[in-house]
């Protein structure tokens, strides 16, 4: 709805209408009749930076408060509530008079939470004037003061905020067809029931976001995108975590953000299709209120070198910043991690430039996340899983510090850095920081 109003304006380039944006609370579980959390449905429309949002509808204005003190403390601009007159009772009526109903109403305006206020099912003209007398004594909410670096924000049916404080973020990779045989072979045969179960797995491995691709030469991308995503939003131990609509094809990409209703990641855009589709595509991810990994690539190809990894990364964040003022907490950085020990002496430093750029980048492009398909390091030992696993492990133990904050791994599958081995840990150290005594004496930092 909130794109086709932005659509709307967009086409007929008449003056924009203020926009107000209510969502109704069921119960006292304090969830939209699409299962949301009231965070939730905020982070999904903040993009939209409606006049007003609130709450409406729904509870009376005694049990809708909590709720309400909810959206008050996330919400930077203007607040409203509407509350019914109480809950309806056995005979579907309400039984709040004037006199309850503006008194649940003004402990709102005593606490300083109201920018607007007003009644909903079960009210009329005499609540209305009781509820405008009694809060005009008041003053209405101020509005907070902006984040200086704000952050992330995510959400499924519940938020994911991403605070520095809160680590690292696993990225689910088996819904992805290249992630995972299993699920490939599925989606491939049109098994989506089945494939479902993949999803259930990665939210019992404790992943925080669920990375969904579905490019093959088999199916096609865009339904089955769409299919599954519609599927998704039916199981609630999947629709509770944030979505990465994965694809090299815009078209499977606009499918899977029409489909979804929490603010999901868009993998990826980039500057290889020149910059004027680059902000196109941008500007969509905007209005359909995504964040959006930007891979490290230009018209001229893929950024292998630290110095090309921050110069693309930097012109791409100029670009979004200054053109569409994108917001910086929404850009994730993916600097292309590239296989090492191929035994191509020219391929030694990827790791460690890798590593070193995603510093030098978060030093000079605020807020901005950064990402990393981890599997492309260690595809010189494709088929000896362990050998694999300890190198992603050593690998993260470099580059989370450094800034790396999220990648798409089997959440779960990788052993903790202290609990390789000795010789193997120090050979992975040597492979990945390319100090080793032939690889160069490059170091991370």
């Amino acid at each position: 709805a909130i794109f086709a109003v932005d659509e709307y304006f967009e086409k007929t380039k008449k003056e924009r209408l203020p926009v107000m944006i209510s969502a109704t609370i069921v119960d006292n579980s304090g969830r939209t009749l699409s299962g949301q959390t009231i965070e939730a449905f905020f982070v999904s429309i903040k993009h939209a930076k409606a006049f007003t949002v609130g709450i409406n509808c729904a509870l009376g204005a005694a049990q809708m408060k909590r709720f309400y003190k909810m959206l008050v403390d996330m919400n930077p601009g203007w607040c409203h509530v509407y509350p019914n007159a109480g809950l309806p009772n056995a005979m579907g009526g309400y039984d709040e008079d004037p006199e309850m109903f503006s008194t649940s109403l003004v402990d709102y305006a005593k606490d300083g939470m109201l920018n607007f206020v007003g009644g909903c099912c079960g009210t009329f003209p005499s609540h209305i004037a009781a509820l405008a007398k009694k809060c005009s004594a008041y003053k209405p909410r101020l509005l907070p003061e902006l984040e200086k670096y704000p952050c992330m924000q995510l959400s499924g049916l519940e938020p994911a905020i991403i605070k520095p404080e809160i680590g690292f973020q696993w990225v689910g990779e088996r819904c992805n067809l290249m992630g995972s045989p299993k699920f490939k072979k599925l989606v491939d045969a049109y098994k989506f029931d089945e494939a479902m179960e993949v999803c259930q797995q990665q939210c019992e491995k404790s992943a925080d976001i669920l990375d969904f691709n579905f490019d093959s030469d088999l199916i096609d991308g865009q339904s089955a995108m769409g299919k599954f995503m519609r599927l998704c939003v039916t199981e609630p131990n999947v629709a509770r975590l944030p979505f990465m609509i994965d694809s090299s094809k815009w078209c499977v990409i606009e499918e899977g953000l029409k489909c979804v209703q929490g603010k999901c990641i868009v993998n990826s855009i980039s500057l290889k299709v020149g910059e004027e589709e680059f902000l196109r595509q941008a500007k969509l991810c905007m209005r359909y209120g995504a964040a959006v990994v930007i891979m490290a690539f230009d018209e001229q190809g893929q950024a292998a070198t630290f110095e090309d990894k921050v110069r693309i990364c930097q012109r791409s964040y100029r670009t979004l910043r200054e053109q569409l003022d994108f917001p910086p907490e929404d850009i994730i950085f993916d600097a292309n991690v590239l296989t090492i020990a191929t035994g191509m002496p020219e391929h030694n430093g990827y790791a460690v430039d890798f590593i070193n750029a995603v510093a030098e980048i978060k030093r000079t492009c605020p807020c901005v996340s950064f990402s990393g398909g981890l599997s492309n390091l260690s595809f010189s030992f494709r088929g000896l899983n362990s050998v694999r696993d300890a190198m992603h492990s050593v690998f993260l133990y470099h580059a989370v510090p450094k800034g790396l904050n999220m990648s798409i791994v089997n959440p779960g599958g990788l052993p903790r850095y202290e609990d390789i081995d000795a010789n193997t840990r120090k050979l992975c150290e040597e492979v990945i920081l390319n100090n080793s005594a032939d690889g160069g004496g490059a170091r991370a930092g």
